[in-house]
């Protein structure tokens, strides 16, 4: 299955509810980079990177909880890395394909938050971004019925939101570096 065929498939179009939502979300935040703007509190570059941040997460909630059919009952495996040992043990396929997925997912996220914040961001607070925000994925999941609450999710998502964070910190601080020199 290629990226596209992906997309399509875990991606369902919006409802108007869903539409309205997040438009009203979007315009409001905005306001807020548009006044932060003009306080000189943040700069372009950390505006356009907090919306697209914005709807990078919006994207991704909606193809991981919100956009999913509700099951009848919970879901959730609790053994850490069940997957791995069945990738490892089984040879299965589509689990490493998943969990490679799952790593790539919050990359974009860690691309994003150092520019966002205009600062280089440790690996370990990279991490823990990624980690959280996929901890409140899998939370709704559970909680919502809409697909399989696991840890090794939160640990994927949080190497590749990590990754995403270093290389994003290195090219802020690239960026930095050439704008003192100006």
């Amino acid at each position: 299955m290629d990226i596209y065929q992906i997309i399509i498939t875990h991606n369902r179009a919006w409802t108007i509810r869903e539409v309205i939502c997040f438009s009203v979300i979007f315009c409001l935040a905005l306001i807020l980079a548009l006044r932060l703007l003009r306080k000189k509190k943040i700069n372009v570059l950390q505006a356009v990177s907090g919306l697209l941040l914005l709807i990078f997460l919006a994207v991704v909630f909606g193809s991981t909880v919100f956009t999913r059919n509700p099951g009848s009952t919970p879901k959730y495996e609790l053994e850490l890395f069940w997957s791995w040992k069945k990738v490892i043990y089984e040879g299965s396929q589509s689990l490493l394909k998943e969990n490679l997925l799952n790593m790539i997912l919050l990359f974009p996220m860690g691309i994003l938050l150092p520019a966002a914040l205009w600062r280089r961001l440790s690996w370990w607070q990279g991490f823990l971004s990624g980690a959280a925000v996929s901890a409140a994925i899998e939370l709704c999941q559970l909680l919502l019925c809409r697909g399989l609450f696991e840890w090794d999710d939160m640990i994927h998502n949080g190497i590749g939101c990590m990754a995403g964070c270093m290389i994003g910190g290195t090219v802020i601080q690239f960026i930095q570096k050439k704008h003192r020199e100006f």
